[in-house]
C-alpha cells in the first residue's frame, strides 16, 4: 500500500526550496566544523617531541575548541527550525504562527523561511526571554 504524499501549496514552494537550500548549507557547515573539531588537543602542530605546551597554547586551544562547539550548536538548533519549517509546509499549516494561529507577513518569511510566530509573537516571547 503506497503511502499519499500531501499536495504542496505552490505559493510555498519558494520557501521550500529556500529551506533546502538553508538545510544544506548548515549540514555542511556542521560536518566541516566537527572535521575541525575532532583532532585532540594533544596534537597540535604534530609536536610530538614530549615537550610540555605553554599554557597560553593550551588556553588558546581550549577557546578554539569551545567556540567551534558553540558554533555547531547554533548550527543545530537552526537545522532543527529548518526541518521544523519543512514540516508545516508538508502539512499545509507553513506561514501560520504556532502562538496565535495567524498569518505570518510575507516580508518576515522572506527574511526568515524558518519563522515560527509573527512578528508581535516573537517580541511578546523575547520580552518574556529579558
Amino acid at each position: 500500500m503506497a503511502i499519499k504524499k500531501k499536495k504542496i501549496n505552490p505559493k510555498y514552494e519558494p520557501y521550500k526550496k529556500l529551506l533546502l537550500k538553508t538545510k544544506e548549507q548548515i549540514t555542511g557547515d556542521i560536518r566541516g566544523l566537527s572535521d575541525e573539531n575532532t583532532g585532540s588537543g594533544n596534537d597540535r602542530g604534530g609536536d610530538v617531541s614530549g615537550h610540555a605546551l605553554h599554557m597560553a597554547d593550551v588556553a588558546t586551544d581550549m577557546y578554539d575548541r569551545e567556540f567551534t562547539l558553540g558554533l555547531a550548536a547554533n548550527d543545530r538548533e537552526l537545522l532543527y527550525q529548518v526541518n521544523e519549517a519543512l514540516e508545516r509546509i508538508q502539512e499545509g499549516n507553513f506561514g501560520l504562527c504556532i502562538t496565535c494561529k495567524k498569518p505570518i507577513p510575507a516580508t518576515r518569511l522572506k527574511a526568515i523561511p524558518h519563522a515560527q510566530t509573527c512578528l508581535k509573537c516573537q517580541e511578546l516571547l523575547e520580552s518574556k526571554k529579558r
